[in-house]
């Protein structure tokens, strides 16, 4: 007896009896589940997705039978299979409840299942999560610190709003444990509870700062995270804690200097992970701050200059060292020692590598330009890689290169690359192109050669606005310049002719006949044999043509099928106004024969061109010569850019650089329609100014006037007392044509060749406008960009000149919209140009007549893009003089 009971357990109690017992009958009453790994060979072994469906069901079945038993021995293992079902896209949402009961369970094994269930499972949209809160927070002040990790993994996973406001203490008491293992599970978990709860964050403060003493690097890594999270929430927290940019340049060097130690090095380095995530912090403390960046300057050139470059390990470090060096203000020979790195990435042979090398110069290239243009040769390399992203990046940093005094260069190799390049960059490349070449021309020559060889290596992926711009540069030109623009275009005309690829370049077309149309008579005289033909590239490919053959290419053109209606709407001018340049009668009858023939086109637009030019054969041929003479030179749409004459001036450099790298090489298009409507509405009868687009014709304006009135219908727009409708100008983007407040069978567009010859030639002539004195009247001031308007008076109509400056940023897609009362009509012209930077200036010029000469009241809207955040101003302008359309 007593021998019995020497070797009883107290702990073997009848409790544990009949939990054994029980579990025992359980086991051998119901059969043994299926394990996992089982589940997993049946699930693959489906060969269709129906045959997969019915092994899930079934499964899904069994396991929901098992969970109406109360105490079931196979739960832990049924949780994980539906776990791996749900994984697999199938709904598994009726084992959260026995999630819970697991969590609950005393044992480890349950409660990792458990918690694993939970987070896969329940969210803060499940009203059950709430359940659970109770069980977290006797799990967190468990004895066993994986009980208590597991516990902080899931608070950190579904916390709501309400569970972290509850839980927070004990996340804050175990932040101070001095369990390594259960402090950095502590400070992730409230760098979750931070993020979801920003309110938080002052709680967390005192115990977080002392993370940075600690000698675990898991600690210390969790540490520096949730100090990054707290000074990117809070301007507040990032000054409390520039007090500790010592301690991190301490542990950054100590990591640096630091022998070798298995437990930390990867690849030679020690603990690259640590130094990116202390890099990225001492980037945004030093940001603006030049104390905190003089202290980091020592160390961040000490990481730039010793770490190993030959992994992929080394050159992380290397790029956030370039980061922070660019970021902070930092000195500038450790600028150009960050740019030299990303020159070396450039050689790399990983293409990920050299990517984010151009993309980091992109963006770093306005800091110190000078630096970067001693790599342009690389970069320009990086343009015949075959890895389309990197030639995208390589494009855009080219043009952010290209200053006064390497735009020949840099534009020789990128007409080479639109050359080659895939049609995706055509219409990108051609676009920067032509600013470029505007900006910083160095001769008219030398514009004009460039433009038109973009014209022909880009063909139709050339922007519209370019065959207007063009056409504005040969007409303002000089005589002799004029005559060598035909001349080059009618070669390049003639060569579409005869290679049958006309269709493929018809910007240039167009461009050409216009062009051809004005100057023909400098084609085909003997004067033409004293112009200098030589390119810039020193060829000189010209051979003066006869009447007769200029009249048959133009013949082979008109009649090709594939040629588009504005295209031939273009040549038929053209043709048209050679009939007064052309001296001989076969090409006059020649000339009227063709368009002669356009009289029953079967397209309307054609016919109608061909009636009218026809008529100047017959009942006005006497008004012939007047009408089709030729045109007065026509005016920049704005000041803006270089002028790029003979003898043209550099402007500073460093302000080009900034402008053209700013310019952002998606077309700018117009407001949308709900824009539009906004600033309709927002003041009673106004209606929209806009930047007015040149369009190339394309489709009778009629019923892009109709898309117009459907747009503004519901906006109760009235007649104005001249019996014409209200003026809306600046829809171009949207229907392709400008209503010019007459009514609406006589609106055109103005920019396309005309539709009626004669109409308006025997109408009123406009009055001249009366010179008076300016006004200027600040319209918009505000975080550093400057509106004003200039008005002049003249009478019924009052001409504003919009000048914006800014005084601190690069400000790109600048965009200025305006509106005035129903009684007004208001008409926009195009903007000097969309990039504004701190010593520039964006010119526009409004008129505005009133016949009423009422007091004008104007609403205004500026929008732009400053470092990459979009930014929407609105003012009213009511402070004009009473008099001022007298």
């Amino acid at each position: 007896m007593n021998g019995s009971e020497s070797g009883f357990n107290p702990a073997f109690n009848i409790a544990t009896i009949k939990q054994v017992v029980n579990e025992a009958i359980e086991r051998v009453r119901m059969p043994t589940p299926t394990r996992l790994r089982d589940l997993i060979r049946q699930i693959r072994a489906a060969r269709t997705a129906a045959e997969e469906r019915s092994v899930v069901n079934k499964e899904c079945a069994y396991i929901r039978s098992t969970f109406r038993e109360e105490d079931s021995v196979w739960r832990c293992r049924n949780i994980a299979k539906l776990l791996y079902i749900h994984m697999l896209g199938y709904p598994a949402h009726f084992g959260q409840l026995e999630c819970l009961k697991l969590i609950a369970s005393p044992r480890f094994t349950d409660k990792r299942v458990g918690y694993l269930g939970a987070m896969l499972l329940l969210d803060e949209r499940q009203d059950v999560h709430l359940l659970i809160t109770n069980s977290l927070k006797n799990d967190l002040n468990s004895n066993t610190q994986f009980v208590v990790g597991l516990a902080l993994c899931t608070l950190g996973a579904i916390a709501s709003p309400e569970m972290a406001r509850d839980l927070a203490s004990e996340v804050e008491r175990l932040i101070k444990s001095p369990n390594a293992y259960i402090k950095k599970k502590a400070a992730l978990c409230a760098f979750r509870i931070i993020r979801r709860v920003p309110d938080l964050m002052e709680m967390f403060l005192p115990a977080t700062r002392s993370l940075l003493t600690e000698k675990n690097h898991g600690v210390l890594i969790t540490g520096v995270t949730l100090i990054t999270e707290m000074c990117e929430n809070s301007p507040d927290t990032l000054n409390h804690f520039k007090k500790i940019v010592p301690n991190l340049v301490r542990i950054l060097k100590n990591l640096i200097l630091a022998g070798y130690s298995p437990e930390h090095d990867v690849s030679g380095v020690s603990d690259p992970f640590l130094q990116v995530k202390i890099l990225r912090l001492l980037r945004i403390l030093g940001k603006n701050d030049a104390e905190a960046s003089e202290a980091m300057n020592d160390i961040l050139a000490q990481v730039a200059t010793n770490t190993e470059t030959s992994k992929n390990v080394g050159n992380t470090i290397l790029y956030e060292t370039v980061l922070s060096i660019m970021d902070i203000k930092s000195e500038s020979s450790l600028r150009v020692l960050a740019i030299n790195i990303l020159g070396r990435f450039l050689l790399n042979n990983d293409k990920n590598i050299r990517y984010v090398a151009l993309n980091t110069l992109l963006r770093t290239v306005h800091v110190d330009n000078s630096a970067v243009q001693r790599h342009r040769t690389t970069i320009l390399e990086c343009l015949k890689d075959p890895d389309v992203s990197i030639r995208r990046r390589a494009m855009e940093l080219s043009f952010a290169l290209i200053n006064g005094q390497n735009i020949r260069s840099m534009m020789k190799e990128l007409l080479t690359f639109l050359e080659r390049s895939d049609a995706e960059f055509k219409a990108h490349c051609s676009s920067a192109m032509v600013l470029a070449a505007e900006r910083y021309a160095p001769s008219n020559k030398w514009h004009l050669d460039t433009l038109f060889r973009v014209l022909l290596k880009a063909g139709n992926y050339v922007r519209d606005d370019t065959v207007s711009s063009t056409i504005q540069i040969v007409s303002s030109a000089a005589a002799e310049r004029q005559a060598y623009a035909a001349m080059r275009l009618w070669t390049s005309l003639e060569r579409c002719a005869v290679n049958g690829d006309a269709t493929e370049k018809q910007p240039l077309v167009q461009v050409a006949a216009w062009t051809i149309g004005e100057y023909g008579d400098l084609l085909v005289s003997d004067a033409s044999a004293a112009i200098s033909m030589v390119d810039e590239d020193g060829v000189d490919d010209f051979t003066q043509p006869s009447e007769e053959y200029v009249i048959d290419v133009y013949q082979k053109l008109l009649w090709s099928t594939q040629l588009s209606i504005a295209s031939k709407e273009y040549l038929l001018l053209s043709l048209a106004k050679l009939s007064t340049r052309f001296t001989t009668q076969p090409s006059q009858d020649k000339i009227r024969v063709i368009i002669d023939t356009f009289g029953s086109h079967i397209h309307i637009e054609l016919q109608q061109r061909g009636v009218e030019l026809s008529q100047l054969y017959r009942q006005y041929a006497h008004l012939r010569p007047a009408l089709l003479e030729r045109m007065p030179p026509m005016e920049a749409p704005g000041t803006g850019g270089n002028a790029a004459g003979d003898d043209a001036t550099e402007p500073d450099a460093m302000q080009e650089t900034d402008a053209l790298s700013s310019y952002t090489l998606s077309q700018h298009q117009p407001s949308s329609q709900d824009a539009l409507l906004d600033l309709i509405i927002g003041s009673d009868s106004l209606t929209n100014g806009d930047v007015e687009h040149t369009p190339v014709p394309a489709q009778p304006a009629n019923n892009n006037t109709n898309d117009i009135l459907d747009l503004l219908s519901g906006l109760e727009l009235t007649p104005t007392s001249g019996g014409g409708m209200t003026n809306v100008a600046g829809l171009t983007g949207l229907t392709g044509t400008v209503v010019t407040g007459v009514p609406p069978a006589s609106i055109v567009n103005n920019n396309a060749p005309p539709s009626s010859l004669l109409d308006g030639f025997f109408g009123p002539q406009p009055t001249q406008t009366l010179a008076s004195e300016t006004i200027t009247v600040t319209a918009l001031e505000k975080n550093g960009i400057r509106v004003v308007l200039e008005a002049l008076r003249g009478g019924d109509t009052v001409t504003l000149t919009m000048r914006a400056v800014s005084q601190l940023h690069t400000l790109t897609d600048f965009l200025f919209q305006a509106a005035v009362p129903r009684t007004f009509r208001l008409d926009m012209m195009s903007p000097s140009g969309t990039v504004l930077s701190p010593k520039g200036e964006i010119t526009q010029v409004l008129k505005i007549t009133n016949p009423s000469r009422t007091p004008l009241r104007l609403r205004i809207r500026v929008s732009y893009t400053v470092d990459g955040n979009p930014v929407l101003e609105q003012a009213e302008v009511n402070n004009f003089p009473a008099d001022l359309f007298n």
